[in-house]
């Protein structure tokens, strides 16, 4: 897995900002857990808006890329989003370019719909993000925190370094911060890209979309 895993590295860090704002997201919800869109629906609606590179990233499940052709895909990138509570903050980690037939990744994901669902019974889960990060680090993935400007830390630098202490590949800095993830964001974007440029960490960009895809700006 350590190949797969430096593959996927390479490959995020050659993506740019400009990349993120045109053709590019990582962050994506299909019907397989609280999105609209079954997952070929949204490879036809990334085709149609001219995006190269996409990823599915579902609540705690990989089963949008399980009986379809995703993984033939080049313009897919394998991925998962797992809820985890952290220091008493419920934070979301993405991982990227993971084998979905993993048997440490598969022990964290869900065992019902519910599970993946935006329901109360996520926020019951029991994952603690070194966990989660090892499975996914264990599964040739790259760990990544999702939307850093909304939890809620005295300093999210402090915050995201103690993450990186547990494994942390990277955080989503290009992110449009919508709807309730505006109302609930604590820090500033411009806060997350410079941590990250300041830790050396990879830097992703997502829409976080649950119906078509939009775009991050």
């Amino acid at each position: 897995m350590d190949e797969q895993r430096k593959n996927i590295k390479e490959l995020l860090l050659t993506l740019t900002q400009k990349d993120f704002e045109n053709d590019v997201n990582l962050h994506i919800h299909s019907n397989f857990s609280d999105g609209k869109l079954s997952p070929e629906e949204l490879v036809m609606d990334a085709k149609n808006k001219g995006y190269r590179l996409i990823a599915i990233s579902d609540h705690n499940t990989v089963d949008a890329y399980k009986n379809t052709d995703l993984l033939n895909n080049d313009s897919v990138i394998s991925a998962i989003e797992f809820d985890c509570w952290y220091k008493g903050v419920l934070v979301h980690i993405l991982g990227y370019g993971i084998d979905i037939d993993n048997a440490e990744l598969l022990k964290y994901c869900a065992k019902t719909k519910k599970e993946t669902e935006a329901d109360i019974v996520r926020l019951f889960n029991h994952r603690h993000p070194k966990d989660v990060i090892r499975a996914i680090h264990s599964a040739g993935g790259v760990a990544v925190l999702a939307h850093p400007a909304c939890y809620w830390a005295i300093s999210l630098e402090h915050f995201v370094k103690s993450m990186v202490d547990l494994g942390l590949d990277g955080l989503e800095v290009f992110y449009p911060y919508r709807r309730h993830r505006g109302i609930i964001k604590f820090h500033k974007a411009s806060s997350v890209k410079r941590i990250a440029e300041k830790l050396g960490l990879i830097m992703t960009g997502g829409s976080d979309s649950h119906g078509e895809i939009e775009g991050i700006v």
